[in-house]
């Protein structure tokens, strides 16, 4: 009896140290340096977004940061801005966690800084298509089923908010990355559409759960920390590190695959 438990524990133990593997790492190697206060870290814009003033055409676009903290060590926290067509300015849709009402919809800089940590842009869609997209995603913000409700583990968070919001919109397929945490929450729900567009996941509660999907590849939560492949865009996936691919599935302007720029 003494060795079958021995190998149990060996295993069970084994799989604890790969999924902390990555948190560790970045806890560890320095690599993630942020303000030492919230209320001296930098919300400047990190130059991605075209400027507003300077492009009539509509733009949606899908960004991440590394969560405030040491948070950063496991998670991203996502959010989407718009540019409706002739704008001068863009709308940025998020959910924070220190309101009463948590989403938060509103004129600002699509591509700041999020208290110090530097955004990545995950998908970038424009002209018609963002222009006929913008609407539903406007409305799909309002309905957000959580307006007062966040959870930073296992959801629903900004990532749920996301997430949700990506699914609601037909069109709209963007693959978040595998260590959006609270991006496979879904509620009372236990099986749902991934927002890549094709394909499913299950999830029990965000605890657990299993995704396949064009975009997003293969993936499995255990406890809100994923590993997985992707083979679209050749890439392994890692709980903290999130992807490391060598292309971004994600729609871009020009509308194919392109080399990962992380």
């Amino acid at each position: 009896m003494r060795k079958p438990f021995l190998n149990y524990l060996t295993w069970f133990l084994g799989g604890i140290l790969l999924l902390l593997s990555g948190p560790l790492f970045l806890a560890t190697s320095g690599s993630l340096q942020g303000a030492e206060s919230w209320h001296t870290a930098t919300r400047e814009s990190a130059g991605i977004a075209p400027r507003p003033e300077q492009t009539e055409e509509a733009i949606v676009q899908v960004y991440g940061a590394r969560a405030w903290s040491w948070r950063g060590y496991f998670a991203v926290h996502t959010w989407i801005a718009t540019k409706e067509t002739g704008a001068d300015s863009y709308y940025v849709h998020e959910v924070t966690g220190w309101r009463h009402y948590v989403v938060s919809s509103r004129p600002g800089e699509p591509d700041r800084h999020w208290y110090g940590a530097e955004p990545e842009l995950y998908a970038d869609i424009r002209g018609q298509r963002a222009a006929e997209l913008i609407p539903a995603i406007q409305e799909a913000v309002e309905a957000y089923p959580y307006p007062t409700e966040y959870e930073a583990w296992p959801g629903p968070n900004s990532n749920t908010f996301v997430a949700w919001v990506i699914r609601q919109v037909p069109g709209f397929e963007v693959a978040l990355p595998s260590h959006a945490i609270g991006k496979d929450y879904l509620g009372d729900q236990v099986l749902a559409e991934v927002p890549g567009g094709t394909g499913y996941q299950l999830s029990l509660g965000g605890y657990f759960g299993i995704l396949a999907g064009i975009r997003e590849g293969l993936e499995l939560n255990i406890l809100g920390l994923t590993l997985g492949v992707n083979p679209l865009g050749l890439g392994i996936k890692l709980p903290g590190l999130g992807e490391l691919a060598l292309r971004n599935t994600n729609p871009m302007p020009g509308g194919a695959p392109q080399d990962n720029p992380r």
